[in-house]
């Protein structure tokens, strides 16, 4: 798994919040999941993204600008189906939660 820095705005406090995340390559896209461990709650950072969808990610020595985006219907399935596959830690998550996990992808901006 592959890690990368999410830099997001805070959707109550509007102050920069940064936040280690894994993320799945979707040629030049990035596909990040609100999975929490599985936890009842969306992680804090997926309201951020949802309050304020201009954001940074750090890979490397690399900074790219994005818009986040939440998937839905086939989009997200054609992303969360095989990433649960290719990480079973994912599909452990989804089983021990009732809320469907998002799943965010990152667009970069030009």
């Amino acid at each position: 798994m592959s890690l990368l820095l999410l830099h997001s705005t805070g959707a109550k406090s509007g102050e920069e919040r940064v936040h280690p995340v894994v993320y799945n390559d979707l040629d030049g896209r990035y596909a990040i999941f609100a999975s929490l461990a599985g936890a009842p709650n969306n992680p804090a950072w997926y309201h951020n993204l949802v309050a304020h969808p201009e954001v940074s990610i750090e890979g490397g020595t690399e900074t790219v600008n994005v818009t986040a985006r939440v998937t839905e219907g086939e989009e997200r399935s054609s992303i969360w189906e095989p990433w649960k596959t290719a990480v079973p830690m994912f599909a452990e998550y989804d089983q021990k939660t009732n809320r469907e996990i998002p799943v965010i992808v990152l667009d970069p901006r030009s």
